[in-house]
């Protein structure tokens, strides 16, 4: 047995020692991470660069979520110097830091600092503090308070290096005061800046403060305001994916409500294009595909099924899938039943309005079931079957689904029932109609499919070469007769080879 060759195991045994022994990388504190931004702000203003001060803007949802006094404190003394007024007025805004001695950890001591940081440092220090109290309810109003005095600093200071702060301050001042209860006292705030930012040719600060008005109208169900802002105001196209995919949603709703279910469902999936990943963003996730799934539906369409199997959604959309199955089957008990269960989760997620829409949906499944289990049935029957209120409301219903194609029959008043044998028949009309688009789509198809077949590269020249020599062969044969005398006595040796 011949000996084997070890060495590519001993490499990969050297790479992985190597790798083990090298130091793994430890996460940055939030006081680190802070310092750190707050150099990149420095640099974003010095350089005239917004795309460090967006960089920042990029940490902000994962550093809010392990945010604390305490760190706030110990990144604001050290970076502004100690007799800093900005420094004192900062201090006084943050909550005490906690006492906890388990959670203390050795830290160098580092530099005092001695130059005042730039007022974007401030601003961003305080959009912290407001993300910082709007993570509990007691701190709600020094919130308001805080953002309010925020954004009258920006609005003095006046300086479009703080544009793309200034547009996340916003958004905080929209969160603090629809948490506090107070929405619409915050709307004329947020269009006098609306108009300022449209002045300025601000993108990022319009942007969002369109979807601020938007989410502020339609929070209190005020659709007609909210279309008129949309067809008045025009959203600037070089906003971020986030807010075109705020905006999109808000459209989406605006077009649910107002019957037009296609506007509204390509806006939906525009939305879904541009949002953040699901672990990103799960509230929006599931805000968003609760709509779709609506929307859907009143479209006449069914959702697919491994849409409420997505981890994020399976939970959230428990309520959803219940009305699809229900809208699918055509029963409008098993509707009803689910409705009133979970109508508290509906009126939430402000799609109760359009859910009860669906009913028509539910009786026109039934009819069209009805229809192709029966060639003749009463009306009174139906009534029961599909729990409907009065024979009068059933002739109604189902001659409009007749008169909308949905179903196939006539009603006998006199009688009290509908026939719908029109279409048991296995042949007729309609039948050969099917066939013959059937046949005209397949011979297509084949013309197509000959059409788009691949002949090999110059298949051409061999004939034109094949052709030749034939032609040579005739002259040589010419030439044979020729030269034979014209005696086609099959004996003579030459006449013979000839042929």
């Amino acid at each position: 047995m011949a000996d084997v060759d070890m060495k590519p195991t001993e490499e990969k045994k050297t790479e992985e020692t190597k790798e083990e022994e090298k130091p793994k990388k430890v996460p940055l504190t939030p006081a680190a991470e802070i310092k750190l931004n707050a150099t990149l702000i420095e640099r974003a203003v010095s350089t005239f660069e917004p795309r460090f001060t967006h960089r920042v803007l990029r940490t902000l949802t994962s550093l809010k979520k392990k945010l604390d006094a305490g760190a706030l404190r110990n990144a604001t003394e050290e970076i502004y110097p100690a007799d800093s007024q900005t420094r004192q007025q900062l201090l006084a805004l943050f909550p005490p830091a906690s006492t906890d001695l388990s959670m203390e950890i050795d830290t160098p001591p580092s530099k005092p600092a001695t130059v005042e940081p730039v007022p974007e440092t401030e601003v961003y220090f305080r959009l912290l503090l407001i993300h910082h109290l709007l993570a509990s309810p007691s701190t709600y109003g020094k919130a308001m308070e805080i953002s309010k005095q925020t954004v009258e600093k920006i609005q003095i200071l006046n300086r479009r290096t703080m544009d793309p702060l200034a547009a996340k301050v916003w958004y905080a001042l929209e969160r603090s005061y629809e948490l506090g209860g107070e929405l619409a006292d915050a709307r004329p705030m947020f269009l006098a800046a609306q108009r300022t930012a449209s002045l300025r040719h601000d993108d990022e600060t319009q942007a969002s403060l369109i979807n601020r008005l938007l989410r502020s109208y339609l929070q209190y169900n005020l659709y007609d305001q909210a279309d008129k802002l949309v067809s008045k105001t025009t959203f600037p196209l070089s906003a971020g994916n986030p807010q075109f995919a705020r905006y999109h949603y808000y459209l989406g709703r605006i077009k649910a409500v107002q019957l037009n279910y296609t506007a509204a469902h390509t806006n939906i999936q525009q939305a879904i294009r541009r949002a953040p990943p699901a672990t990103t963003a799960p509230g929006f996730y599931q805000a968003i595909h609760k709509l779709s799934v609506v929307v859907e539906l009143l479209m006449g369409d069914i959702p697919e099924r491994g849409l409420f199997r997505h981890p994020v959604l399976e939970k959230a959309l428990t309520g959803y899938f219940e009305i699809v199955k229900a809208v699918r089957s055509g029963s409008l008990s098993q509707f009803q039943t689910t409705l009133s269960a979970h109508q508290a989760q509906f009126e939430a997620d402000k799609t109760h309005t359009l859910i009860v829409r669906l009913r028509q949906n539910v009786i026109k499944t039934g009819i069209r079931r009805l229809s192709l289990s029966y060639s003749r049935i009463s009306l009174r029957d139906i009534c029961v079957k599909l729990h409907l209120d009065s024979e009068e409301d059933a002739e109604y219903i189902v001659g409009k689904a007749i008169r909308d194609g949905v179903i196939e029959g006539r009603i006998i008043h006199e009688k009290g029932w509908m026939e719908c044998g029109g279409q048991k028949g296995g042949y007729g009309p309609e039948v050969i109609d099917v066939f013959n688009r059937r046949i005209s789509y397949c011979l297509e198809l084949h013309n197509q499919s000959v059409k788009a077949m691949r002949y090999p590269l110059n298949a051409h020249r061999k004939e034109l070469a094949a052709a030749d020599s034939a032609r040579e062969r005739e002259k040589e044969l010419a030439k044979e007769l020729a030269e034979g005398g014209g005696d086609f006595d099959s004996d003579e040796p030459g006449l013979g080879e000839g042929f």
